[in-house]
């Protein structure tokens, strides 16, 4: 979805003032753009009252937000402990082949560890991830 900075304002308005504004600010506007434009860290500091390299400080920090638009369905693959025990790092392996359709990220901790590897496409989680399982859900 194109940048509509009146859109943002309207989106983040009802946040700024919860806890944690900030984070809650980028999340809102990267779920409704697909991803943060630069246009929206001088308007998050704004509207929160902090500055520009606070807001930035909490877009790059967490890696589940983006600062780049993708064109294809994301596939977030935990490859934190628990789960590379599982089988995390030869599902990666397999899945950068075999998935070149979608883009791959790399997480830790996915909150699923009794299920892993887990990944997860868009909003769902999947425990005993494999290629195939990860192929039907897109």
């Amino acid at each position: 979805m194109t940048w509509n900075e009146e859109t943002a304002h309207a989106i983040i308005a009802p946040l700024v003032t919860q806890p944690g504004p900030v984070l809650l600010c980028l999340q809102a506007v990267q779920e409704h753009f697909g991803f943060v434009p630069r246009e929206a860290i001088t308007l998050v500091a704004q509207e929160t009252n902090v500055s520009r390299a606070d807001v930035y400080g909490v877009l790059t920090y967490y890696s589940d937000l983006r600062t780049d638009p993708v064109d294809r369905p994301t596939i977030r693959i935990c490859v934190a402990e628990a789960c590379q025990s599982v089988g995390a790092r030869e599902l990666w392996a397999e899945s950068e082949t075999i998935l070149a359709a979608a883009h791959l990220e790399k997480v830790f901790c996915l909150g699923n560890c009794a299920l892993g590897p887990a990944a997860m496409i868009g909003n769902e989680l999947i425990g005993r991830a494999s290629v195939e399982r990860l192929r039907g859900a897109l």
